[in-house]
């Protein structure tokens, strides 16, 4: 899953140890838009209300009220929003009642980022609103990975098949140069790539791209800049 796609999201999440929080709270901030935090199931249906999270995760076990409770309350009135439960519980009954609650993932603790990235990407697959799936390319334009369209001045801008292919992969590795192997594994699968073939593919995506906004890494590969706003 591409990171940056979860710039666009706000997570609540909700643990009442407050090292493990902290500590989740801490990576979660570093990939998101904003973490909102809480101690229990009561502090985080308030926060819930008031600030409409994308995704929450929670534990189980907490005082005042407990994950499973806050996704029943939640669920009554919020069909939509995913979420994960963490817990070092791994009670049959817990389980039907994380599936009867539609929760997209039920992780057992001790919580890796494998586990943790795994459960959100998992949460952006169910979303129904994909226009968050969108990659800044500069001010006016950018590249949405769910329609896989660039979009400039709120104008769709038409793309090739290769050039579709080659910008798709790139956009899905944005924390990293993509390698010319990497490149013709993707674009030219069978007839392999040629120097000429690159070159004139590149020539003509950047024609379509912000300037700049695909950098090359001599000897290397491509890899696709993500606007930051400056």
């Amino acid at each position: 899953m591409n990171k940056a796609i979860l710039k666009n999201y706000t997570i609540l999440y909700v643990e009442d140890d407050e090292e493990v929080r902290r500590i989740a709270v801490e990576y979660l901030s570093r990939i998101c838009k904003k973490v909102y935090e809480a101690e229990n199931g009561k502090v985080a249906l308030n926060l819930w209300r008031d600030e409409k999270p994308d995704i929450i995760i929670t534990d189980i076990s907490m005082p005042k009220m407990n994950g499973i409770d806050m996704a029943r309350y939640i669920r009554a009135e919020d069909q939509k929003t995913p979420i994960i439960v963490a817990t070092a519980y791994t009670d049959q009954d817990y389980l039907m009642k994380a599936v009867e609650l539609q929760l997209v993932k039920y992780i057992v603790k001790p919580i890796t980022k494998d586990k943790l990235m795994g459960a959100l990407e998992l949460s952006l697959q169910r979303m129904e609103d994909k226009s968050k799936f969108s990659l800044p390319l500069s001010k006016e334009c950018s590249y949405n990975a769910f329609s896989k369209e660039i979009h400039c001045d709120g104008k769709p801008v038409k793309l090739t098949k290769n050039e579709l292919l080659f910008l798709d992969l790139l956009a899905f590795n944005t924390s990293r140069v993509v390698t010319y192997e990497e490149i013709e594994s993707q674009v030219w699968p069978y007839e392999g790539m040629s120097s000429d073939a690159i070159r004139s593919l590149v020539r003509a995506l950047r024609k379509k791209l912000p300037d700049d906004a695909l950098e090359n890494i001599s000897g290397v590969g491509y890899k696709l800049r993500v606007y930051d706003g400056e």
